[in-house]
């Protein structure tokens, strides 16, 4: 049986400003965020002899007066807007659930998507007979959150042509808490693959396509073999997906580009390895801190 040794290595001295290291905006439940009584109380903490306290570990944030603790980990709280991967878990009358890593499924009404053809029509009842067609179960899509329920489920759309059924590619389930709110969630890199990073924590890595027909309606998967060199960009990207993840990395285009760079010294299946993960993070981290200043 082969067994897979490492002996010790230098590792390079990387150094990074006080301020990453001291963070005042971290706490954990029992911290006093402030006594100051001008403040109002938002989600993640409580009031104990008149001070303002954490009730869970994460970061403070403040919006003017109202301060509230975003939790490091924890289920996804949709909001209108947000961009989600998620998977048909079941097909149901004029509606599809959906996993999108939040506390209950999302729903996906047959009237919030795109007919395939692009038709602007009322939903018949042959179209609800042949749901199955457009999306089954197992199925990976991309949507938008459209509302929130006053259960707090959400409904989806893939009305937008970006949005849709997914293809050929890889899934990387993350903490919600480490994906970065952007204008953009999809972005195309420069290394030869395309991301998704939806706020949901799941992020789908697949090939960069080519110029999609837009009569598919949102339901077009490309099924062609995909290039060894593809296949190797996605992996690398994967397992540096899962380095930022393990050492709390906010994601986004850039720190996911610069840790893919820092990487190229190193084969793909030595990311993981932790001397490895760690040297590739601190010199992502480097880079991230010299573009900020």
């Amino acid at each position: 049986m082969a067994a897979d040794m490492r002996l010790p290595v230098i590792r390079k001295p990387v150094s990074l400003s006080v301020s990453t290291l001291d963070r005042r905006d971290l706490v954990v439940p029992g911290d006093v965020i402030t006594s100051d009584t001008g403040f109002m109380r938002g989600h993640g903490t409580y009031v104990d002899e008149e001070k303002l306290t954490a009730s869970v570990a994460g970061e403070v944030q403040r919006v003017d007066k109202l301060i509230c603790v975003r939790p490091l980990k924890t289920r996804f709280n949709g909001e209108v807007g947000d961009v989600v991967v998620g998977r048909i878990t079941e097909v149901q009358q004029k509606r599809w659930k959906v996993e999108t890593n939040s506390r209950l499924d999302s729903v996906l009404l047959l009237s919030s998507v795109n007919l395939p053809g692009g038709e602007l029509r009322r939903r018949s009842a042959e179209d609800e007979l042949t749901m199955r067609e457009y999306l089954q179960e197992g199925d990976l899509i991309s949507a938008e959150v459209q509302s929130v329920f006053s259960d707090g489920a959400l409904s989806l759309h893939t009305r937008s042509l970006k949005y849709g059924k997914l293809g050929q590619g890889v899934l990387v389930q993350l903490s919600p808490s480490l994906i970065k709110r952007q204008k953009t969630h999809f972005h195309n890199l420069p290394c030869g693959a395309s991301i998704i990073l939806g706020n949901n924590g799941f992020v789908w890595l697949y090939p960069t396509p080519g110029q999609q027909e837009e009569e598919a309606g949102g339901f077009y998967t490309s099924l062609e073999p995909v290039s060894l060199s593809d296949r190797e960009v996605i992996s690398r990207l994967r397992n540096c997906l899962l380095a930022l993840a393990a050492h709390k990395v906010l994601l986004f285009d850039t720190s996911v580009l610069y840790c893919y760079e820092s990487s190229l010294q190193h084969q793909v299946k030595d990311i993981l390895k932790p001397e490895v993960m760690e040297e590739i993070v601190m010199l992502t981290q480097q880079k991230l801190l010299e573009q900020e200043g």
